[in-house]
């Protein structure tokens, strides 16, 4: 029966590779897809794991809307006060609250080497807060707080700028005129650009005298399991602030929030509906395939129908010529398939190890595991078989007299 099959395909070498080449392409391009797919997922899910996904940054803006008679586009301004406030009001919801006070435009030298760097004065819960790595010494501790050391925690950039030849551990640095020993270094993500230099908090507010004020108010949440719970939280803070420092609630310019966990949540959504999008692609694309197979097998019985009119007539039984039949479909589904699924595979490693050479983190490892290229391919197999199905069904069905005489 193979060699028959084999010789029926090698008869119609072009519709048999037009053929394959749609089945191969189906799963070939449903790999694919879901290799990109699960590259952007790899690449969302890495980056939100080294951050606290519970974190919230607030930060002090400009009014956009009128308050009790009071104009727009007056300056919010934050200071401890309205921390403890916080802490007071909200605090079945919060773990941690801290004040980060900043110095930007900073020039950061060290012998002939410089760069243009941010301060930022925090507290050491702040490394929480920012899930910092740190890659060598330590981060700031609570005698720097309590003795405002003139201490700094350096960024792995940083370092390679400054220290190209040297250990930096120990070493000073010049900040705006200031002198800061480098205690620690962190690691800085490839795709930040710019350089930020952690300071004790009490320190810098010493040196830069800002009346008490503060730039951003870092907190860590707990009982917040849904955006409509994260949205109210952040509607009982805007309330809380707004009443303290006169803007409406409703403002969001006035106080801009930066919720970690709704933003992930939120993009989360997303990335399932992109999941599925690119499943309904693929799936599609093999659909295609597959009605390709059905069709040429819907000629290819019409071709040969006066044959298997000879055949019964010799006494060949129905279910030898549905076998026959079918065994041709599933033979083109299964060997395309196989195909097109190496070269799937294929494609995504070498795009996997492509972008792990580019350490590339906005996309990373766009494979496919195993065992979904090989259920797809098994899956496409099947439907092979259904597609082959039908029209052998139909010769089946056909009279020895009626197939003699066509």
């Amino acid at each position: 029966m193979f060699e028959e099959i084999l010789s029926s395909l090698k008869r119609n070498k072009l519709r048999t590779t037009l053929t394959g080449f749609a089945v191969a392409w189906g799963i070939f391009m449903l790999i694919v897809l879901l290799g990109a797919g699960n590259g952007l997922v790899h690449a969302f899910q890495s980056s939100s794991g080294k951050r606290a996904l519970n974190s919230v940054s607030v930060y002090p803006g400009w009014t956009t809307i009128e308050y009790n008679g009071l104009r727009t586009g007056r300056r919010v301004r934050l200071n401890e006060s309205d921390l403890r406030a916080m802490k007071q009001n909200l605090d079945t919801n919060i773990i941690d609250i801290y004040p980060v006070s900043s110095k930007s435009g900073l020039k950061i030298s060290y012998g002939n080497e410089y760069v243009n760097a941010t301060l930022d004065g925090v507290y050491p819960g702040n490394i929480k807060v920012n899930s910092l790595e740190i890659k060598e010494g330590r981060f700031v501790n609570d005698i720097d707080i309590n003795q405002k050391r003139k201490i700094c925690v350096l960024s792995t950039k940083t370092v390679e700028i400054l220290f190209s030849n040297s250990d930096p551990i120990g070493q000073f640095v010049n900040a705006g005129g200031f002198m800061f020993r480098v205690v620690g270094i962190y690691k800085q993500d490839d795709s930040e650009n710019s350089h930020t230099l952690y300071v004790p908090y009490s320190t810098l507010m010493t040196i830069y005298d800002k009346d008490g004020y503060v730039d951003m108010i870092t907190l860590t949440t707990k009982n917040l399991t849904s955006i409509e719970e994260n949205d109210a939280f952040e509607s009982n803070m805007m309330s809380l602030i707004g009443e303290r420092r006169m803007f409406d609630k409703n403002d969001e310019g006035a106080l801009w929030i930066w919720n970690r966990f709704t933003n992930y949540l939120r993009t989360q959504n997303v990335m399932e509906v992109l999941t599925n999008s690119i499943w309904i692609v693929g799936i599609l694309t093999l659909i295609s395939g597959i009605v390709g197979v059905s069709n040429i097998m819907l000629i290819t019985v019409k071709e040969r129908t006066h044959e298997f009119g000879i055949r019964k007539a010799l006494g060949a039984k129905p279910r030898q010529i549905l076998l026959m039949i079918v065994t041709e479909s599933v033979v083109i589904t299964a060997i395309f398939g196989y195909v097109g699924m190496l070269m799937g595979i294929g494609t995504t490693e070498l795009l996997n190890m492509i972008i792990e050479q580019q350490n590339f983190e906005a996309f990373q490892d766009p494979t496919v595991d195993i065992a979904i290229a090989v259920e797809a391919t098994v899956t496409l197999i099947v439907a092979g078989t259904l597609a082959g199905f039908f029209p052998a069904k139909r010769a089946v069905s056909i009279k020895p007299i009626e197939a003699l005489r066509g």
